[in-house]
């Protein structure tokens, strides 16, 4: 990683927002999103005693996607079409990857929601590590292709080279950077990796109106 590049960045951010995330701004911002609504929903939705029943999972994925600001306007009606037509093996499959992921083997449940989802056309990043970010926001990373190609090129993480047909290596690999760079900045911006790759993300567009 470019350390003086995301030191700058930092400072940056800092001087715009004193207090980091806690500032109001930053505050508002998270409110907006419905950042604390969205992970109680995961959390209680996701919990290891819930996934007795693959079809109340599989609707509190489809939950998550329609109500979360991070999934696109053109993925929202693709997955909810998805969670219609889903037989009942098919939800099982889903539900016990998804299962595995958050509470077993991750590469193994990242590879059965995959296979399932690529079937469908829909096996996208978002749609695969949108559920995570906000189960388990202080360790999993939420992989959006513009803003992660962005986060590699600008802060030269070497060794990771983006694909669009998602991997557990890929994400495991840039989830240990992010983790990586979150601890070496201000502890005012380690809230979570979901802030943290916001902050990021907000870097890269000043860099862009800049330039």
């Amino acid at each position: 990683m470019n350390k003086v590049k995301l030191k700058e960045a930092e400072n940056n951010f800092i001087i715009r927002f004193p207090g980091g995330f806690s500032n109001p701004q930053m505050l508002e911002l998270a409110k907006k999103h419905k950042v604390e609504k969205m992970k109680k929903i995961a959390q209680d939705s996701f919990a290891i005693g819930q996934f007795e029943s693959a079809a109340n999972i599989v609707d509190s994925m489809g939950k998550i996607v329609s109500q979360s600001s991070l999934i696109s306007l053109f993925e929202k009606p693709k997955f909810r079409e998805l969670v219609k037509v889903l037989s009942d093996s098919e939800k099982e499959h889903l539900a016990h990857g998804l299962k595995e992921f958050l509470h077993g083997d991750q590469a193994y449940g990242f590879g059965l929601m995959t296979g399932l989802l690529y079937e469908y056309k829909l096996a996208k990043w978002p749609l695969l590590t949108v559920y995570p970010i906000y189960y388990r926001p202080s360790v999993e990373v939420f992989v959006k292709p513009t803003t992660v190609k962005g986060i590699i090129e600008y802060f030269e993480l070497a060794g990771l080279k983006y694909n669009s047909n998602p991997t557990f290596e890929f994400y495991k690999a840039f989830r240990e950077q992010i983790m990586q760079m979150k601890q070496e900045v201000h502890a005012s911006l380690q809230v979570d990796n979901a802030a943290f790759c916001g902050f990021l993300m907000m870097t890269l567009e000043n860099h862009l109106h800049k330039d």
